[in-house]
């Protein structure tokens, strides 16, 4: 039986087992109560995000520029809400957006809608969620940010909920938070109308289902164990609902970005594996029969069925469309209504072959590409935006920058965590670590894959997805540094304690100096030079 069925909470003795005077009862050990006040354990987490909130709104629509990709995604999230599919814009199109002119596609008509469909290469989901935010606000920079800055600031909640409830511990949710908050990586794509941010949170919304359905199907597993007789498989744990809202998760996970596919393998395996966990937790005699014949039905409804219903949806709009690329909407209408949905289907099927091979050969040299094991270390941020001045900011040389790059602080801090974490899962089997290790290495090793096979253009801020597991990973950590809540250690406590709230310290104040920079606040180039990592120039 694993380790941490008997360690679940915050970190007490690993080596507790079940004829130890310590070891709990099964209830206990297999859903252990949540510790301090539920009203805090939403009311920290909360204010947590309305920290981040506040660093992310506001001056949103700073700098008024087309800001990198934005030159794509803003133009193609309204073109979706406009006409539910992408359509080619006209020459000089940024320019005049900023003038405040929307009319910027090309005009169609009956003999020309081939050439006005646009040829997009990433799903329409994380479009559309930025087009909310231009319906609600117009066509300007804070419209099209206001998404990302929305979806930036709620992670921040559902990771500190999720830490709280991985660790028991509302101080613990709450530096979770306070981290994610304060990364720069996170702060700059919560601000820019980019994909990865919507991919990064609705990975990370699965995540934290699937951690709630854990708990959730172990509560029923431990009910069927005290008022039933034991039997070879177990009961059947019913329709987990927070199972299926993962699938559905990880569905627009992979309606952003493709790459959210590694999340959907690995999530589904790593839930069936928790429920295999629990069967033998819990002493029935064969834990493998039965959760092949009572989870994986129910498994194959959240993991296959849920996901593939949720991307299908997010292509509604080039179904519902007439002047979709590569629809071939005359060919659907003029046979039936069989016809109509074979010939579509098969218009999608070759429109999504044609995007892989796009990705997969795409190789364009660009000056800040990366490759994934620069990540980590932060080697090549990217320059959203750079705006040179002279005599703007009180001497001759000013500079207005928004950098992409992460809190050194968190990003170094996390390798370290990770490292002890991997540690701590080879002599523990803790299913905390396994998971957020997991989690990590989906969102990171995929693309060592593209980087040998195809030498794919990539970018720092790829690695969004990553960033909520390695503040998970360094919460772990700080909980280990803490000790047990209610431990007889009272000087490793205040130690352990002091360890973690320094480092907390350090993140805030790191990220205070590199706030100008992520911002596009005008300052002194010497002041802008000074906070390039490594006194390398990246511009």
């Amino acid at each position: 039986m694993a380790v941490t069925d008997f360690a679940y909470q915050a970190f007490e003795d690993p080596k507790a087992d079940e004829s130890s005077p310590r070891a709990r009862s099964v209830r206990d050990r297999l859903v252990p109560p949540m510790r301090g006040s539920e009203l805090w354990g939403w009311l920290g987490p909360l204010l947590v995000m309305v920290f981040g909130g506040v660093l992310r709104f506001v001056n949103l629509g700073h700098p008024r520029a087309v800001v990198f990709d934005e030159t794509y995604y803003a133009k193609d999230a309204f073109s979706l809400i406009t006409w539910l599919v992408e359509r080619v814009t006209i020459k000089d199109a940024d320019k005049a957006l900023l003038a405040g002119n929307t009319d910027i596609w090309v005009k169609c008509t009956d003999q020309t809608l081939d050439k006005c469909a646009s040829y997009v290469v990433h799903p329409p989901l994380g479009k559309w969620m930025i087009g909310a935010g231009e319906w609600l606000f117009g066509m300007t920079p804070f419209g099209w940010r206001f998404a990302a800055a929305v979806v930036g600031t709620l992670s921040i909640l559902v990771l500190a909920r999720v830490a709280r409830r991985m660790t028991r511990s509302t101080l613990l949710g709450c530096f979770a938070g306070l981290l994610l908050a304060l990364d720069g990586l996170h702060f700059v794509l919560s601000r820019t109308a980019l994909l990865d941010i919507f991919l990064m949170f609705w990975a990370l919304a699965a995540f934290a289902c699937l951690v709630v359905d854990r708990d959730r199907a172990r509560q029923r597993l431990v009910e069927w164990y005290e008022s039933s007789p034991v039997s070879p498989q177990g009961p059947s744990l019913g329709l987990r609902p927070w199972r299926i809202a993962a699938g559905v998760c990880l569905g627009a996970a992979m309606g952003v970005k493709w790459s959210g596919l590694a999340f959907a393998v690995a999530f589904a395996a790593m839930s069936l594996l928790w429920d295999l966990g629990a069967r033998r937790a819990v002493g029935v005699r064969h834990p493998y029969a039965g959760t092949f014949a009572k989870d994986l039905p129910n498994g194959l409804l959240a993991f296959a069925a849920a996901p593939f219903v949720a991307y299908m949806a997010t292509w509604t709009g080039w179904f519902a469309s007439a002047t979709g690329y590569g629809r071939n909407w005359a060919q659907a209408t003029s046979a039936g209504p069989f016809y109509f949905v074979l010939d579509s289907v098969r218009s999608w099927v070759k429109y999504q072959w044609q995007v892989f091979t796009f990705h997969s050969g795409l190789e364009t040299s660009h000056p800040y590409m990366s490759e994934p094991w620069q990540w980590p270390l932060l080697l090549r941020p990217v320059a959203f935006y750079y705006q040179g001045r002279q005599d703007a900011c009180g001497v001759k040389d000013c500079s207005e920058a928004v950098l992409g790059v992460g809190t050194p602080v968190i990003w170094f801090g996390a390798l370290l965590a990770l490292a002890g974490l991997i540690a701590w899962y080879v002599a523990t089997r803790d299913w905390r670590a396994g998971a957020v290790l997991l989690a990590y290495a989906m969102a990171w090793l995929p693309w060592f894959y593209f980087a040998i096979a195809s030498n794919r253009t990539m970018f720092l801020f790829y690695a969004i997805p990553m960033v909520p597991f390695m503040v998970l990973a360094l919460t772990l950590c700080a909980g280990l540094l803490i000790g047990p809540a209610g431990g007889a250690a009272g000087m490793r406590r205040t130690l352990g304690a002091a360890v973690v709230g320094a480092f907390a310290l350090l993140a805030l104040i790191n990220f205070w100096w590199l706030h100008p920079v992520l911002s596009g606040e005008l300052l002194p180039y010497t002041e802008w030079k000074a906070r390039m990592l490594f006194d390398k120039q990246w511009i």
